[in-house]
């Protein structure tokens, strides 16, 4: 009787083998896509829903207060000054320090608004660069504060004084302003400085009450 040939062993179920390969491959995939979200979709997410960061070259803006017909005043008179209104030069309220306040009006009958005198000089040296497209030739008022009386008086008939003990809305040097020249003198005489009328105030001595700001190019317009 002839025997039966031998058979060779049966090869191991390759079944559990590729169960694990599909599992691992799985799971890849799966880990690839998380990845893939956090880094890419999720980020861009992130960045359409977080507000842009501001830099540090920040300007304010201070819109002008346009004439009122309806006030009855004529064009160029003084007016009130506006609780919203920001100073120009230093983005300050002229309202919260009206002892202070000064103000131009335009030929259109804009007007702005100023925290004190020294930032309405420093204003009137540059006005292009507080206000962009204005220029001095256009400005057809100027008023500051009488530090005695409250009252608005013209800033070119004006007398002021620098170097005395008073700190302005900035907390330091300003230029109190005054409607006669013996008002000031009975200020000085109380707070110090020395007395200058509207002409006498150049660039040198507005940057030397605010070195910290721009005075302009030369001497303030008249």
């Amino acid at each position: 009787m002839l025997s039966q040939p031998s058979r060779p062993p049966a090869a191991s179920s390759p079944q559990p083998t590729r169960r694990m390969a599909v599992a691992a491959l799985l799971l890849g995939t799966a880990a690839t896509a998380a990845w893939q979200w956090r880094s890419g979709w999720g980020q861009q997410g992130a960045e359409t829903t977080t507000p842009p960061t501001v830099g540090d070259d920040v300007c304010v803006v201070a819109p002008p207060t346009p004439y009122d017909a309806a006030s009855g005043k004529p064009l160029a008179a003084a007016r009130d000054v506006p609780a919203d209104a920001r100073c120009p030069v230093c983005g300050m309220y002229p309202a919260r320090s009206r002892a202070w306040a000064g103000q131009v009006i335009f030929a259109d009958g804009d007007a702005f608004f100023f925290d004190s005198p020294l930032s309405l000089m420093m204003y009137l040296g540059n006005v292009g660069h507080y206000t962009r497209g204005r220029t001095a030739s256009a400005i057809v008022a100027r008023y500051v504060t009488d530090m005695d009386r409250g009252a608005w008086v013209d800033a070119q008939q004006a007398v002021y004084v620098a170097g005395s003990s008073a700190l302005g809305p900035m907390r330091a040097g300003n230029l109190p302003a005054f409607a006669d020249h013996a008002t000031a003198q009975h200020f000085v005489q109380a707070r110090g400085g020395r007395i200058l009328g509207f002409d006498a105030i150049d660039a040198p001595l507005l940057t030397s009450l605010a070195p910290q700001r721009r005075s302009g190019n030369g001497q303030h317009a008249h």
